[in-house]
């Protein structure tokens, strides 16, 4: 697939990019899309939320009172269920939510979140992702003229691209805007953005390891 390249100010360059077919052309699997979604959103669960049973509440350790001849209901102690400051029954615990996929089937919905951007021209490739310092404003700017009020992903090629810590800083008081490395690129995000910023350099990344 051929695209047009801009460089950051907007313009239109002579070349085009071609993207890979295998990864921005590729079957779309809605349902494959659905599950990384769901076991992303789920691993990111903590799982720390806790409540304290009968064994953990503080006092009750004596029987409030005799079994027998008060005409009330027997009690054996103050910390059970059905007294206020009791423990819970059945409530949070622990627990691990991370879900498993094979990295395969991770890769594959992947490729079809991209053909699904790729498809709806929701891929904007710039000749790279750079700024002469480091400024919400320039970025804002930048980000503007490439995709307009929409919210944006930016994807940068890697940690030792020259400017990785510029567009870092420059992006992140953005709040339609999010800077990402190539090599983490997810499910999540790519739902979630309206258009995805790529650099060339970024897009060899990318086909390094789907393509």
């Amino acid at each position: 697939m051929k695209v047009d390249i801009y460089n950051m100010q907007g313009e239109k360059l002579s070349r085009k990019a071609d993207l890979p077919a295998a990864i921005f052309e590729a079957p779309v699997n809605a349902d494959l899309m659905h599950q990384a979604f769901v076991r992303q959103t789920a691993n990111a669960r903590l799982g720390t939320h806790k409540t304290k049973t009968r064994s953990e509440v503080r006092g009750g350790g004596r029987k409030p009172w005799r079994q027998k001849g008060t005409g009330r209901a027997r009690q054996g102690s103050i910390r059970s269920a059905q007294w206020v400051g009791g423990g819970k029954i059945h409530t949070p615990r622990p627990r691990d939510y991370d879900k498993k996929m094979p990295r395969k089937m991770r890769q594959g919905a992947l490729r079809s979140a991209l053909s699904v951007k790729a498809a709806g021209a929701d891929i904007v490739v710039v000749d790279e992702v750079k700024l002469e310092e480091a400024k919400t404003k320039l970025m804002a700017e930048a980000l503007g003229k490439l995709a307009g009020e929409a919210s944006v992903l930016v994807v940068i090629p890697s940690k030792d691209d020259e400017n990785y810590e510029t567009v870092m800083r420059s992006s992140r008081n953005l709040a339609n805007a999010k800077p990402l490395l190539a090599q983490y690129l997810n499910i999540r995000d790519l739902l979630g953005y309206d258009k995805i910023v790529l650099s060339e350099a970024a897009i060899e990344v990318i086909n390094g390891y789907l393509g």
